[in-house]
């Protein structure tokens, strides 16, 4: 299996990205997959996570900060997931990572999968 990030860049305050992860290598669908990031300097962190549902809606569960600011959404035929960034600030800045589990729960760890990175710049 192989989660493929893309999307990342320099982006001004107050701008929009949209980062997008495919995965590969698998025919099943992953109950969990999220986005973490990590800014230099701190630990990683959980950005925001979609666990399936049965009625196919999603539970999805934010980080504080990002709340109202960014969405995560999935393209589940195609095992990819987005985030879009909204209103960036400069604390937004990190490598932003992609993960996937086949268990469903609400933390992911590097018993998990993981994309390779891209990185998030918010600058003027």
């Amino acid at each position: 299996v192989q989660l493929v990030e893309s999307g990342g860049g320099l982006v001004q305050p107050g701008g929009s990205l949209r980062l997008s992860c495919a995965a590969s290598g698998t025919v099943f669908s992953f109950p969990a997959m999220g986005w973490y990031r990590q800014a230099p300097g701190k630990q990683r962190e959980l950005v925001a996570i979609l666990l399936s549902t049965v009625d196919r809606s999603g539970e999805i569960t934010y980080e504080d900060s990002v709340k109202g600011r960014f969405t995560i959404s999935r393209d589940a035929a195609k095992n990819i997931i987005y985030l879009q960034m909204d209103s960036l600030k400069p604390e937004d800045t990190a490598d932003y990572y992609c993960a996937a589990s086949f268990t469903r729960r609400s933390t992911l760890n590097a018993n998990d999968y993981w994309g390779q990175g891209t990185q998030v710049t918010v600058s003027s």
